[in-house]
C-alpha cells in the first residue's frame, strides 16, 4: 500500500508544476480533498472483512422437498395459449400442440408440480367446460378476453406426462358447489365402471390420472369470494367433508391460505379446519419497498419497473424479498401451536417479483422482462424455503411462462430462457436432498435507507452424499470474499457455476437469449477444510464438493 505520505506527496509534485500564486490555495484545497477521498477509499477497502460461512457437514436437518421447486400456470395472458398451447396444426414445432422448445426447456428443470388453472382464474372454471371435442367446447369470457378452453383437463395432464410433473389442481370454491369439484375429482381419479369415469374413457383416456395436490380454493381473502377468515375456515371445512379419495388415488388438501402477514386468518383456519386439511397456502409478491409498512405487513408496495430501474429500486426490491424469512417464521409459529407433528404442509403456491406494466402488452396480461435481479429474488427465496424444509414442503413461483417471473418467455416462435429459469436449473440438486445446517456471517449491503445481508446461503447433501451450496451476493457493485469453511469434512474435488451480468437489470432477449447465463467458477482455493473464493456483484453461485 502507498503510504498517505509519498500519496500526498506524488500529487503535489504533478500539481506544482501548473500552480500559480493566485491559485496555489484553491488547488491546495482540492488536492488535500482528493487525498481524503482516497484515504477514505483505502480505509473502507481494508475494513471490509471477507464473509465467513460455515457448513455443518456431519449433521442433517430437514428434507428439501422436491415440491419445494414447483412452478404455477394460469390461464392468464399468454401463460398458456401462445407460451405453452399453439394447436397442433401451428407452425411452430409443437407435440401434439404443446411447444417443442418449451417442453424441452421444461423437462430440463425436472418439474416437480405444476399448479392449474388458478390462480383467480380457478374460481370462475368449470372443468367440464374443458372435455369433449375442442370444437364443441364453449367460449366463455374470463378475466382479461374470450376463453376458447382448448386446455382443459385432458391438455393439462398431457402437458405433465411430456414434462414428468405431478398435478396440482386449484378447485373452484368460489362460485361453484362442493359436488362440482367431487364430480371432478370422479372423472379424474374412479376406476372404469362410474358414469364419470366411463365418460373420461369416451374422451380418450381409459385410465385414472393422479392428482397428488389439490387447493381447496384461491385466495378467498380477495378475489375467491373476499371471505372473513371465520367464513373460509367454514366453506373449508364444508368442501373437505365431501372430498374423498377414490381407491389408491390420495390427494392432499391444501387450503386457501393468507395473504402476507395476514396471521389472524392462520390462526382461524389452523384452529377452525387444522384438522380436516393436509396443507396450507401462503402468497407473498415481491414489490419495491413500502415505506411506512412495518417489514412485509400486508400492505402492498408500489410496483416498480422490470427493467431501467436504477440502485435505490434495486436495493428495496430485495430487502422487500428478504421479508419472506420473518413472514414464513411467524405463520409457522402459529401452525405449530396446532400442528406440532408439522403435519400440515405450508405451501407458499404464489411468489415472485411484480412489477409494473411495460406499456408494450396488455397490461392485464402481467407479461414482464426478467433481469439479473429476480434471478437474486429467486436464489433468496429458495435459500428461504431451505431453511424452513421443516415446514415449508411446496412452493410455486408465479408463473411458468410469459406471465410474472416467468422461466420462459416466448413471442411467436422464438422463446429465451430467463435469468430466474436458470437459478431453477442451478438448484436441481436441492430436490429431495437433505438441507444442512449453514452459518452465514458477513457484512450488510446498504443503499437508499435499505440494509440487508451482503450473502445469503444454503446448504444441502444429496443422496449420493455430495453436498451442494448455493451463495449469493446482493452487492451489484462489490465482490465478497469468502471463506468457506466444511465442518468434520475435508472437501474433494470442487466444482463451481456463477451467474452474474455487467448491469443490475441485465437480461436475456430473443436478440441475445445467452447474455445471463451460468459459467464455470474460476479462482477456488483449498486450505484444509477450507475453501476462499470471490462471489462477483449481483451473482448467484452454485458449489458441488
Amino acid at each position: 500500500m502507498i503510504s498517505m505520505t509519498r500519496l500526498f506527496t506524488r500529487l503535489s509534485s504533478v500539481e506544482k508544476k501548473t500552480f500559480t500564486e493566485k491559485s496555489r490555495r484553491v488547488q491546495v484545497a482540492s488536492i488535500l480533498a482528493r487525498f481524503l477521498v482516497v484515504v477514505i477509499s483505502l480505509s473502507c477497502a481494508h475494513a471490509q472483512q471477507a464473509a465467513r460461512i460455515t457448513v455443518y457437514g456431519d449433521q442433517s436437518g430437514p428434507r428439501v422437498n422436491r415440491e419445494i421447486f414447483s412452478q404455477f400456470a394460469e390461464q392468464l395472458g399468454s401463460g398458456i395459449y401462445g407460451g405453452l398451447w399453439v394447436g397442433p396444426s401451428s407452425s411452430i414445432p409443437n407435440i401434439h400442440g404443446y411447444r417443442k422448445d418449451v417442453i424441452d426447456a421444461l423437462r430440463d428443470l425436472h418439474v416437480p408440480a405444476v399448479r392449474w388453472p388458478g390462480g383467480c382464474y380457478a374460481d370462475q372454471y368449470h372443468w367440464r367446460d374443458g372435455i369433449g371435442p375442442r370444437e364443441k367446447r364453449p367460449v366463455r369470457y374470463r378475466r382479461g378476453g374470450n376463453d376458447t378452453n382448448s386446455v382443459g383437463t385432458h391438455e393439462f395432464m398431457d402437458f405433465l406426462d411430456l414434462i414428468g410433473a405431478k398435478a396440482y389442481l386449484s378447485a373452484d370454491v368460489g362460485n361453484a358447489t362442493p359436488q362440482e369439484t367431487v364430480d371432478w375429482m370422479e372423472y379424474m381419479l374412479a376406476p372404469r365402471g362410474t358414469t364419470l369415469s366411463n365418460e373420461r374413457a369416451a374422451n380418450g383416456h381409459p385410465d385414472p390420472w393422479q392428482v397428488p395436490y389439490l387447493g381447496i380454493g384461491n385466495e378467498l381473502w380477495g378475489c375467491g369470494g373476499h371471505m372473513s377468515a371465520e367464513h373460509a375456515a367454514d366453506v373449508i371445512n364444508q368442501y373437505t367433508t365431501f372430498l374423498h379419495a377414490s381407491r389408491g388415488k390420495p390427494f392432499m388438501k391444501i387450503a386457501a391460505g393468507a395473504d402476507r402477514g395476514d396471521y389472524h386468518w392462520t390462526e382461524t383456519v389452523m384452529r377452525e379446519a387444522g384438522p380436516q386439511i393436509d396443507g396450507l397456502a401462503l402468497h407473498f409478491y415481491t414489490y419495491l419497498h413500502h415505506a411506512g409498512h412495518e417489514g412485509v405487513g400486508t400492505g402492498y408496495g408500489e410496483k416498480g419497473a422490470a427493467v431501467g430501474f436504477d440502485e435505490k429500486d434495486w436495493a428495496s426490491t430485495l430487502a422487500y424479498t428478504f421479508g419472506m424469512d420473518d413472514l414464513i417464521a411467524k405463520h409457522a409459529a402459529i401452525m405449530d401451536k396446532y400442528d406440532p407433528e408439522k403435519r400440515v404442509w405450508l405451501a407458499v403456491d404464489e411468489w415472485g417479483a411484480w412489477y409494473k406494466p411495460d406499456g408494450v402488452h396488455a397490461a392485464s396480461s402481467l407479461y414482464q422482462e426478467n433481469t439479473i435481479r429476480d434471478a437474486l429474488i429467486a436464489a433468496i427465496n429458495l435459500n428461504i424455503f431451505v431453511k424452513h424444509a421443516d415446514r415449508v414442503k411446496l412452493t410455486a413461483i408465479a408463473q411458468m411462462i410469459n406471465v410474472l417471473q416467468a422461466m420462459l418467455l416466448t413471442d411467436g416462435p422464438r422463446m429465451v430462457k430467463t435469468p430466474t429459469y436458470w437459478v431453477y436449473e442451478m438448484y436441481r440438486p436441492w430436490q429431495d436432498a437433505t438441507s444442512l445446517p449453514i452459518e452465514v456471517h458477513s457484512e450488510d449491503y446498504a443503499f437508499g435507507g435499505e440494509k440487508m445481508p451482503e450473502v445469503s446461503a444454503s446448504a444441502v447433501r444429496d443422496k449420493s452424499g455430495k453436498i451442494h451450496i448455493a451463495l449469493t451476493n446482493q452487492n451489484p457493485n462489490l465482490s465478497v470474499k469468502l471463506l468457506l469453511k466444511i465442518n468434520s469434512s475435508v472437501p474433494g474435488s470442487v466444482t463451481g457455476r456463477i451467474l452474474t451480468a455487467p448491469n443490475i437489470d441485465s437480461r436475456n432477449t430473443f436478440e441475445h437469449p445467452d447474455a445471463v447465463k451460468p459459467v464455470v467458477m474460476q479462482g477456488i482455493t483449498q486450505t484444509g477444510d477450507t475453501l476462499s473464493l470471490t462471489l462477483p456483484p449481483k451473482s448467484v453461485s452454485v458449489l458441488s464438493l
